[in-house]
């Protein structure tokens, strides 16, 4: 009777030790599965932070000064015929989350006063203006250079976000003292009329003005 009992016991403990076996097996397996996914997902963020613009915050009902990249972290970037460019870490674009394809005839393509009733006051840009300066380490008269909103207001960029505007120097054969007159703002009208004319995609105007406005047009097949 104990032996029968002592290989009863012995056979209990072996079918423990097989399910605890088991157990760990799942759990390896399940580790397994779990690990890629996390990999997959950091892969996809790093990927929609290449092809994709983060949105903004939108309009607000009341706007406050943005804290801006630290005084000398943001570097200028120029074109073959010295057209200026913004740094990509610190002025990637952002969107108005308010403006999509599918709303564009309340907001930016409607006939007038929509980017006026969403553009933050003076008293709000120019502290941030002056910070942004800081941030290219622009010497310039600040009176020549504009606060550019990068992916402009009319083709749906956010208004205040500090990833969407930056102290864009003048464009060479500016007269100093002239104020700002940057052929930047030419091609947004151009992508503007597009857009809402259907023969842009909204998105696809985004992305080149964000990538490299003196090429916008021509990737755009927009004369």
């Amino acid at each position: 009777m104990l032996k029968t009992q002592r290989t009863l016991a012995a056979a209990a403990l072996l079918v423990l030790s097989l399910a605890g076996c088991s157990h760990s097996a799942d759990d390896s397996k399940n580790h397994t599965a779990v690990s890629p996914q996390t990999s997959q997902t950091q892969a996809g963020d790093k990927g929609a932070t290449g092809s994709r613009i983060a949105n903004g915050p939108g309009p607000q009902k009341k706007y406050n000064v943005q804290q801006q990249p630290p005084a000398g972290s943001c570097h200028y970037r120029y074109t073959a015929d010295k057209q200026p460019l913004p740094d990509p870490k610190c002025t990637p674009g952002a969107l108005n989350p308010d403006v999509t394809q599918a709303s564009l005839k309340s907001t930016i393509c409607r006939p007038s006063g929509y980017t006026r009733g969403i553009r933050p006051p003076a008293s709000i840009t120019g502290p941030e203006k002056t910070a942004n300066a800081k941030s290219y380490g622009y010497s310039g008269t600040l009176h020549d250079a504009e606060y550019d909103h990068l992916v402009s207001l009319e083709l749906g960029g956010d208004p205040n976000d500090p990833r969407n505007l930056w102290v864009e120097p003048p464009s060479p054969g500016h007269k100093p003292g002239a104020g700002p007159n940057n052929p930047k703002d030419q091609v947004e009208n151009q992508l503007h009329t597009a857009v809402c004319s259907g023969k842009a995609q909204l998105a696809d105007a985004q992305r080149a003005i964000v990538v490299d406005w003196t090429t916008a047009l021509t990737k755009l097949g927009i004369s």
